[in-house]
């Protein structure tokens, strides 16, 4: 049956005064224009307080209240944030006691190092993958395959001893390694690899079963950092998969062992918004309570935005 079609009047339409209906932006809230030269003060309070800006600041204040509280601030990381320069930002926050643990993927590593070796880091992989010579640099694969089995030998996680050999092997921008930063500063600093999803892996040196350990050593250390998180702060920056799904059995593994962890802020930034950071990063952790907080855009214009928010909000009293 065809549908019929009855005629409206929209003279009827029933209207009401402004001040009867709810309004969520306000005149106080809005943007305002900041002159040249002006602080970075000046730019955070010229921003309106409305959605995400709103967010950023509340997670600056969330972070800094959690630092002078002595709460832990774990940072969840994937390559892509060293890979665009954001290490020597992130090697400021560990020395500086604000960044107090941080976890990232395998691929991690290998930015780190290279960057700490060469001074550069990330290649085209089309133009290797053709011949085979993607991701086959010689020193990367030696120096971090040896670390795997120092490693798993000695019984330490990977993080560390990665960390610790860019520092002990004088390579010559140890400075902005993050790695070899929360190794001087006695920072936790865990790797979680994916086993044939980092370039090092096709190389000679590799070992499964160190890797393996290695991993399984961070993953132990990575679940005692996160008991100790209620009413700190955690964020996951640029990671799709690993680091939530990481996140969250290390949160489980924690919680079953008898650690009450609750009332944290868990966030996450990225250039788009994933399932598993919303799911397992934002949403199931603070099910029982916490704040959530989704940010989202370029890592390389966020991120510094958000540690300039963080000091800012710890130089004021």
């Amino acid at each position: 049956m065809p549908i019929k079609i009855v005629p409206l009047d929209p003279r009827r339409a029933r209207t009401r005064k402004l001040a009867t209906l709810s309004r969520k932006v306000m005149r106080n809230q809005v943007a305002s224009t900041v002159q040249a030269g002006s602080s970075i003060r000046d730019f955070f309070d010229s921003l309106p307080e409305v959605l995400a800006a709103s967010d950023l600041r509340e997670l600056a204040r969330r972070i800094a209240r959690a630092h002078r509280a002595g709460k832990p601030f774990l940072m969840l990381s994937g390559a892509h944030p060293i890979k665009v320069g954001l290490g020597p930002l992130i090697c400021d926050l560990i020395r500086d006691g604000i960044v107090s643990a941080i976890a990232a993927n395998g691929a991690a590593i290998i930015h780190d190092f290279e960057l700490a070796f060469a001074g550069r880091t990330s290649e085209e992989v089309g133009e290797g993958l053709a011949d085979g010579s993607f991701g086959m640099a010689r020193e990367t694969g030696e120096f971090l395959n040896r670390a795997a089995k120092l490693a798993a030998t000695e019984g330490k996680g990977l993080g560390e001893v990665v960390g610790r050999e860019i520092q002990e092997n004088g390579l010559r921008f140890r400075d902005t390694s993050i790695f070899a930063t929360a190794y001087r500063q006695n920072t936790p600093a865990t790797v979680h690899v994916t086993i044939g999803a980092d370039i090092i892996h096709m190389h000679p040196a590799a070992d499964g079963s160190a890797i393996g350990q290695a991993s399984m050593n961070d993953f132990h250390r990575l679940a005692s950092v996160i008991g100790g998180l209620s009413n700190g702060v955690v964020l996951n920056l640029g990671s799709a998969v690993v680091m939530p799904e990481v996140f969250l059995k290390a949160l489980n593994l924690a919680r079953n062992l008898g650690s009450k962890v609750r009332n944290f802020t868990a966030a996450d930034m990225d250039f788009i918004r994933h399932y598993r950071p919303r799911m397992n990063v934002l949403e199931r952790p603070t099910g029982n309570g916490g704040r959530a907080i989704a940010l989202t855009g370029h890592h390389e214009i966020m991120f510094p935005l958000l540690a300039a928010a963080v000091r800012e909000e710890l130089a004021e009293r």
